[in-house]
């Protein structure tokens, strides 16, 4: 284990209250995550477990932990705050106010768990009687209330009220009277009849308390997390001597547990129970249908309001209650018969966990939307290693010139239909929406035509034809949005293709794109333009007509998480594979000190003897004779030597031998599709011979390596875009339950040909039998060349020069006499906070030279995650075994060597990158050997 800012041998012992006995790793892990927590004041833990290792539990055991002791000092405090405004006063006065503070708040407390503890127990009766339909979608074709109209009545929608966009102005509230005219509604303003303001409903909430906000990247991830929140139990958050003073200390209903109370967030797509609303299917349509509900006169149903109060303090017990997913919270919203993503914000205060995926809380208006609030409280990232490619997809946006081709068509038949109705402002809108898709079109119309096949696009010349350039976008963007022109249009187009579809009976339709949403996200993004985002255009290959798209990419995360990083009480990032550390301190958190950072990476639960790792850089061994040339079999895979057919066939044959002694599964990353690709049709179509003689006659030809490996074991590949499910499936099928294949007698196990960053990479576990050897194939370096990393790249290095720069010009200390000061420079090439207090000089060669190579560390920093995250999918749990072979040269290197994470460091045979192939198969056959000696 490395760490910073961590010494828990002098730190007392805790009881995290782990349901298992935990490992020494565990106790390290949870140890570290506490002391970030307790210490607070903006404080960040940046901390890496393996996969196997426990990491979700010893999260929830820290954190709970933690917060259950800070809640119970929170009460103390209160004690010695309310004896400490009573000085002076008698002691038995003093006495008695304490007294009733400590039975209040102990009736309060009681009172809430008892009231959850019957909601408990009506749900395990329910369970009992078989009733409950826990984690089962309820059939959404039942009557929602009158707002669903079956297909026997559709020609009798009436198609104005349906898709007719109501009377807009701007800077008009949301309000009932909304889609009457400007001068009926002054009218009635005049009489006195203009609506009725809005009344805060009060209700019995309780203290809005700290809170920990976790966060993955998916809903089965956080499924899986709260699964595991299940598991332990906690002591009540009220003081013992609270409830021991109330019931006696030794009696036996003295409550010794509590429930932890957690709540998952999500979008209205995964909890909407209007039928009407939820078969949309896209999140856009749903949002939108969602909000004219709000502001219509028919009103949806299920929205919580004074009339169905009680129902909505029922679904704050009950979600309180049972630790639930969003299979359950949707379940209790359709048996009370209550929205379940607008019910849920009343259980927001009472909560301590809340749940919700990455969008929802790097999104600083998704959290605005559902009311979370981030000061003072607690924010834990798991599976943070692709943190900073999360936010930067979440403040993402990209539009194609056919969906804005689809788009002016679907405006034109829309006005066809209901521009003589179009009044006012209306008019004026849709019709500035026309002139800024055929501005955008008209640019892309021009740019397809160009060589340049990618590159930045300039903002300003974007919208510079059709007086686009003219037109307020926020204005304009406001309009889309408040008026719900997207949904009334695509609802429209798509209503109608419905009824051509019904009159002609032919194949139905595609469901028309919600593109016009799509370019409401792109207009976003464009009148958001910041130092730390471009827009790129990019002509899209095998598409007919020629297509080319338009993309914003925030090239820096800085700025978005820096209103997290900045509010939270403190921030855990943690993960399987989060080394190397440095891009998270120098690009989520530059300003932050040093002291106020916690890294650290856990070794591994399994013993030593349970992993070999070979670094493989030549078929050859390099002896005191040869290591001062390069071997001509020498294994460097990167983009100008990949291609030698010579070491693709070289390293297919030690894959062939690799093999022949590794049992089961086999699982090779390659650095793309491409590059597989490649190296398969070599495989498939160049045989092999044995061409270490050196004689005359060439030697006789064997059978193509392809073929070769696939007698070895079954044979399967990942093709991008392909199915990995079935892939999958069929691996795994013929490692656990094979069937004799004739043509191949002697098969046994599989190999699986898979991607670096793709589908088989991430999330998937290749446990015991289905990866006893991963292998590495280079280094999966992003594309330089591409103009997104060129941007990055120079973005990375103009900051940082600006910033190195920029402290030559931070005013000295009036400590002259001290002397100079040097930087403490990362392995990022970013300075770290000086020391000393006396002024800092550099001159602009040394500045550019650090910020060359901080950019290069950042490059490489990404290949190197993506790197971890694949080796990652082996070794599971304590007792499995695996074999990690790293193909290239380059891993030898201690530079490279040093950004692996600290577990695979440990196990890397000393010295293994100059023994060759030799070497790797007498370390294969032996490590197995042993392993069936133990009988494993």
């Amino acid at each position: 284990m490395t760490s910073t800012n961590l010494n828990p041998c002098d730190e007392p012992m805790l009881d995290f209250h782990h349901p298992y006995t935990p490992y020494d790793v565990q106790l390290q892990f949870m140890r570290a995550a506490y002391d970030v927590l307790e210490k607070g004041d903006r404080q960040v833990g940046i901390l890496e477990s393996p996969t196997g290792t426990g990491k979700s539990l010893s999260l929830i055991c820290s954190a709970l932990t933690w917060l259950r002791n800070h809640k119970r000092n929170r009460y103390e405090a209160t004690f010695d705050a309310t004896a400490a405004s009573l000085a002076g006063e008698p002691d038995w006065m003093i006495e008695s106010a304490l007294r009733r503070k400590r039975q209040e708040l102990t009736r309060q407390w009681e009172e809430r768990e008892a009231r959850l503890e019957r909601v408990r127990a009506r749900e395990k009766a329910l369970e009992e009687r078989g009733r409950d339909s826990k984690r089962q979608r309820l059939d959404h074709n039942e009557d929602d209330g009158g707002h669903h109209r079956g297909r026997g009545k559709r020609k009798e929608l009436d198609e104005e009220a349906e898709f007719l966009i109501a009377y807009w102005e701007d800077g008009t509230d949301d309000d009932p009277l909304s889609n009457l005219s400007k001068e009926t509604r002054a009218l009635l303003n005049k009489v006195g009849l203009g609506g009725t303001k809005k009344v805060d409903e009060e209700d019995d909430e309780v203290e809005d308390d700290i809170k920990i906000y976790y966060t993955s990247r998916t809903h089965s991830q956080l499924t899986q997390f709260i699964s595991e929140l299940r598991r332990p139990e906690f002591p009540p958050s009220i003081p013992s001597g609270l409830l021991s003073e109330k019931h006696g200390r030794d009696a036996k209903d003295t409550p010794t547990k509590e429930v932890v109370k957690q709540l998952p967030l999500s979008s209205r797509q995964k909890l909407c129970i209007n039928p009407s609303v939820s078969r949309l299917g896209s999140l856009a349509a749903i949002n939108d249908r969602c909000s004219e509900l709000q502001q219509s006169t028919t009103k949806c149903a299920f929205m919580p309001s004074a009339d169905n109060l009680k129902q909505t303090h029922q679904f704050r017990d009950e979600a309180l209650a049972i630790v639930p997913d969003i299979e359950d919270m949707y379940r209790i919203g359709k048996q009370l018969q209550i929205c379940p993503y607008y019910a849920s914000r009343k259980a927001i205060p009472a909560a301590e966990v809340i749940t919700l995926p990455y969008p929802l809380l790097l999104q600083r208006s998704a959290r605005e939307a559902l009311g979370i609030k981030l000061e003072g409280n607690i924010v834990i990232i798991d599976e943070a290693h692709n943190i900073m490619d999360a936010v930067a997809n979440v403040h993402a946006a990209e539009i194609r010139l056919s969906e804005l081709r689809r788009a002016k068509l679907m405006l034109i038949m829309y006005v066809k239909r209901f521009g003589k109705k179009l009044k006012g402002e209306n008019r004026v809108m849709v019709t500035q929406v026309v002139r800024v898709l055929e501005a955008l079109s008209e640019w892309l119309d021009e740019t397809l035509n160009a060589q340049a096949s990618q590159g930045i696009a300039d903002p300003n010349t974007l919208l510079k034809t059709r007086g686009a350039d003219q037109i307020n976008l926020y204005k304009l963007i406001k309009y889309i949005q408040e008026s719900k022109l997207a949904y009334k249009v695509e609802s429209y187009v798509t209503h109608t293709e419905t009824e051509a579809h019904d009159s002609s009976r032919s194949q139905k339709s595609t469901p028309s794109t919600p593109v016009l949403h799509t370019l409401v996200s792109f207009l976003t993004a464009l009148t958001n333009l910041t130092t730390e985002g471009r827009i790129f255009f990019e002509k899209l290959p095998g598409t007919a007509p020629p297509d080319i798209k338009l993309s914003y990419l925030l090239l820096s995360p800085t700025h978005a998480f820096s209103s997290i990083a900045s509010s939270a009480r403190a921030v855990i990032l943690a993960g399987g594979t989060m080394s190397p550390f440095d891009d998270y301190k120098a690009h989520l958190f530059p300003t932050l000190s040093p002291d106020k950072i916690t890294t650290m990476s856990c070794g591994h639960v399994i013993p030593s003897s349970n992993l070999c790792v070979w670094t493989l850089a030549s078929t050859l061994p390099v002896t005191t004779t040869n290591k001062s040339t390069v071997p001509v079999e020498t294994f460097e895979f990167s983009f100008q030597k990949r291609s030698d057919r010579a070491m693709v066939m070289q390293f297919g044959l030690a894959l062939l031998n690799i093999c022949s002694v590794v049992p089961d599964g086999v699982v090779v990353f390659f650095p793309s599709y491409g590059y597989l690709d490649e190296v398969v049709q070599i495989w498939q179509h160049q045989q092999t011979s044995d061409s270490s003689s050196s004689t005359a006659a060439p030697p006789p030809a064997k059978q193509p390596i392809w073929d070769r490996l696939v007698a070895k074991k079954a044979l399967f590949r990942e093709t991008k875009g392909g199915s990995s499910d079935e892939v999958l499936q069929n691996y795994t099928q013929a490692i656990l339950s094979p069937v004799v294949d004739n043509d191949n007698p002697r098969q046994k196990g599989a190999l699986l040909l898979s991607v670096v960053g793709g589908k088989m990479s991430e999330g998937i576990n290749f446990s015991d039998r289905l990866g006893r050897c991963v292998v590495i194939v280079g280094l999966p370096y992003p594309n330089m060349h591409s103009a997104e990393w060129k941007a990055r790249i120079e973005h990375i290095k103009s900051s940082t020069l600006t910033r190195l720069l920029g402290e030559n010009d931070t005013p000295s200390s009036s400590h002259h006499l001290d002397p100079p000061a040097t930087t403490n420079t990362n392995s990022t090439g970013v300075p770290e906070p000086l020391t000393t207090v006396t002024k800092l000089t550099i001159t602009r060669d040394e500045a550019t030279a650090q910020a060359t190579q901080a950019a290069r560390d950042f490059y490489e920093n990404a290949c190197m995650r993506a790197v971890n995250q694949s080796i990652g999918r082996a070794i599971r749990h304590r007792g499995d075994y695996a074999a990690i072979v790293l193909v290239d040269r380059r891993f030898g290197t201690d530079r490279i060597r040093g950004k692996l994470p600290d577990w695979i460091q440990g196990g890397m045979v000393a010295g293994s990158e100059g023994k060759g192939m030799q070497g790797l198969m007498g370390a294969l056959s032996g490590f197995f050997r042993g392993k069936r000696e133990e009988g494993l």
